[in-house]
């Protein structure tokens, strides 16, 4: 059984096309610019050079016809014709209270889509353009949709409900949700079976770490809490996002420097975390160079700040489980920046947390990077997000 998996943001649209016999990845690509100028898609596979076409793309239906054209094309595909599709799994981010797991994607899930773009009004709506583009174009294959929020769902409502008028919860929603939980759910399955334990009798803190970046509590193989919320701008300070801030910062702006909604919302989104503060970049790479290479103390501070907060998270969720049996690293820069691991785990003593620092000098690969002993573990694991959303829509067709 062949799966594709595509995740579509709002001028980007992210596929794999995945052979669930030995679960392999037979093309993956990137289309970029959807509806700008200089619209560009890039197919990679194994074995070969990357397959480029430049082209006008003016919506997400002209971007999945051009994937699908990718895929079976003469020279650079990989399949011979659509057919040998059998279902397409879409990641979508908010599933609100309705979903707590994948489910196939019926006009009564479209209805449900709709209702929730409220809560995800940046991430939602390219998810349903998306669908309603592959649906139109392959109108006899199952769709699947994967939901962002499904795994968090399971938070006790103690730690969902905010301290707020509970009307606002009952009426309008207005609760945690947290997100990346494909990610959560795939990396903590992981780390359980290279344990060799049942993730039923482990506590897991998870920490996906990237431009958006979040952490969660894992116990008896449930999320029990996570650092998102309403929306994934609360949390940990992020590549452009403030995460969790005095709201009170809100009501200044607007009052005192009479900012409007759009710019309050702008800047906490688009201009804060790590950018906001080092001034430099969102990306990692260039504030660590800016740090360590020309001695900007903005750009060390940004770092602090992220180190600081990522461990603040971990120390909480230690405590909410009463305990930790190991930290999982994942995403672009947990899996990728031996610096921000070693960093994190500094001073996490009194949890068992012995990082072995020969061991950590890797990347991208599932290791165990802890000190032979170690109370807890320490753990990188790569996510595969698109793994998990492919095995999610296999177990729905098949059933």
């Amino acid at each position: 059984m062949k799966i594709l998996v595509v995740n579509c943001g709002s001028s980007s649209l992210k596929y794999q096309l995945i052979d669930m016999n030995g679960e392999k990845a037979l093309a993956q690509g990137l289309v970029e610019r959807i509806g700008i100028e200089g619209s560009t898609l890039t197919q990679k596979v194994e074995g070969r050079e990357k397959y480029i076409i430049k082209q006008p793309m003016a919506s997400h239906k002209d971007a999945i016809k051009l994937v699908l054209g990718a895929l079976v094309d003469n020279t650079n595909g990989v399949i011979k014709d659509m057919n040998e599709i059998s279902a397409v799994g879409h990641r979508v981010v908010h599933g609100g209270e309705k979903y707590s797991n994948s489910v196939l994607i019926t006009d009564e899930v479209m209805k449900a889509l709709d209702e929730c773009a409220k809560l995800a009004p940046l991430h939602n709506p390219p998810n349903i353009i998306g669908i309603n583009a592959c649906k139109e174009l392959m109108p006899n294959t199952p769709m699947v949709a994967v939901f962002d929020t499904a795994f968090h769902q399971t938070i006790p409502e103690h730690a969902y409900i905010y301290p707020l008028p509970y009307e606002l919860y009952n009426e309008h929603g207005i609760r945690k949700y947290g997100f990346h939980g494909t990610s959560h759910r795939y990396v903590s399955s992981v780390v359980a079976d290279m344990m060799g334990k049942d993730i039923k009798d482990l506590k897991i803190i998870t920490c996906h770490l990237g431009n958006g970046a979040s952490i969660a509590a894992i116990k008896d193989g449930k999320s029990i809490e996570t650092s998102m919320g309403f929306t994934p701008l609360e949390g940990i300070a992020m590549g452009t996002r403030s995460g969790s801030i005095d709201p009170a910062i809100i009501t200044f702006l607007m009052k005192e420097l009479n900012y409007s909604i759009d710019q309050v919302n702008d800047l906490i989104n688009k201009k804060s975390g790590v950018l906001g503060i080092s001034g430099v970049s969102s990306d990692f790479r260039d504030i660590e160079d800016a740090a360590w290479k020309e001695g900007n103390k903005r750009a060390q501070l940004a770092l602090d700040v992220f180190y600081y907060k990522v461990k603040k998270f971990i120390g909480s969720y230690a405590a909410v489980m009463n305990g930790v049996d190991c930290i999982v690293f994942t995403a672009g820069l947990g899996e990728n920046s031996p610096e921000v691991r070693e960093f994190v785990c500094e001073g996490l003593d009194y949890l068992g947390i012995k990082l072995d620092k020969e061991k950590n000098k890797v990347r991208g690969k599932a290791v165990d990077l802890s000190v032979e002993g170690s109370k807890s573990k320490v753990f990188v694991i790569p996510t595969n997000e698109e793994l998990m959303i492919a095995r999610d829509a296999m177990e729905i067709v098949n059933n």
